[in-house]
Order: C-alpha cells, then sequence, then structure tokens
C-alpha cells in the first residue's frame, strides 16, 4: 500500500502510466483491481479494513469539523468557477447516495450496466447555495447513518458482488471504499484550499 500511495502522489487519478499500474494492481486487493483506476486515489486514503467503524467515526469527525464553518463561509469559492463550500457537500451528499444505489443494486445480483452522472451538472442543478448550512449537515448525518445501517447487514458474499457502473467494472466492497475515500478528498480539499488562506 505504501508503493500505491507514492505513485499516487505523483501521478493524477486516470493517467498512471501502465508499468506503475500494472504493479498496483499486483500489490492492491482483488476488490480494488477489479474497479477503474479513476477510484483508486480515493481507495488508497481508506485506512484499515473495518469500513463501517471508519464511516461512523469518518461522519463524527467530519460534522465535528463542519460544524465549525459558519453559514457566511460556506459561501466561500477559493478561486472563480470553483464551487462554494456548500456545494462541495452537495456534491459529497450527491454522489454518497449514488454510490449506495450502484452497492445496493449489484449486492442485489443487479446486473444491469448503471448509468453515470456528470457531478458539474449535478451542482448546477440542485441549487445548494440556496439550502442552509445546517440542512445540508443534516443531510449528511442522516444518510450517512442510513448507509452504514444498509451496509451494516451486507454478507461477505454480497460485498464481493461484482456489477457494472457507467461501463466499467465495479463490486460492493469497493463502493463502498470509494464513498469512504471520496469523503476524506473532499474533506482534505476544503481543509486545504478553502480554509486555509
Amino acid at each position: 500500500m505504501q508503493y500505491f500511495e507514492e505513485i499516487l502522489h505523483f501521478y493524477p487519478a486516470g493517467k498512471i502510466p501502465g508499468l506503475y499500474l500494472s504493479k498496483l494492481t499486483y500489490q492492491m486487493e482483488p476488490f480494488v483491481a477489479q474497479v477503474a483506476p479513476y477510484y483508486h486515489r480515493y481507495i488508497a486514503l481508506v485506512q484499515g479494513n473495518d469500513i463501517i467503524s471508519h464511516l461512523e467515526k469518518s461522519m463524527t469527525e467530519s460534522l465535528e469539523f463542519l460544524s465549525t464553518i459558519t453559514e457566511d463561509q460556506s459561501h466561500y469559492a477559493y478561486a472563480p468557477g470553483k464551487w462554494t463550500i456548500k456545494e462541495v457537500m452537495g456534491h459529497l451528499i450527491d454522489a454518497e447516495r449514488i454510490f449506495a444505489y450502484r452497492a445496493l443494486r449489484i449486492a442485489r445480483k443487479d446486473k444491469t450496466n448503471l448509468p453515470g452522472f456528470e457531478e458539474n451538472d449535478y451542482v448546477a442543478a440542485a441549487g445548494f447555495n440556496g439550502i442552509k448550512w445546517a440542512d445540508l449537515l443534516h443531510q449528511f448525518r442522516t444518510l450517512r447513518q442510513s448507509n452504514v445501517a444498509l451496509f451494516y447487514t451486507f454478507s461477505e458474499t454480497q460485498l464481493q458482488q461484482e456489477g457494472t457502473a457507467n461501463d466499467a467494472p465495479t463490486n460492493v466492497k469497493a463502493l463502498i471504499y470509494i464513498i469512504a475515500g471520496h469523503h476524506l478528498h473532499h474533506m482534505n480539499v476544503i481543509k486545504e484550499r478553502y480554509l486555509e488562506k
């Protein structure tokens, strides 16, 4: 995993040279190797093997941090054309809903090629800046609690179920790790680009 993280530090998602990618795939757990390389950088952020405990801890720590952001601060964007903090949070909520939906369908042995989504179009259509910051945090809390309750019921066989989303192979366990890692990625972005001035 250390080698994995070192390579991801130098190469953005989707642009890892084939030589390195083959070595990464060899060292990765099978559930990671089965998904599109774009998602590897998110999965690499997740530490440990107890993903349910991680999701619960991440929720608690994120809400503790996010609750320090004021309503005025939540409208801040660090550059023209970039999302506001509210829009980042809204994107996280949308993405977690979609990834969890994919996990549910695949866990139920649904072999449909599940559609992708265009994140910028979703944010533009959502009107997140018109939603109170406290309400977005409430949405995140209830969504994460609901997803944790669902994921807790998945058996090891269900976690290993494979399917297709956005024309790419994926599996239930990877989708849960992607939820966790995608969230961590954006929390880091908020801390490093929005709040460190």
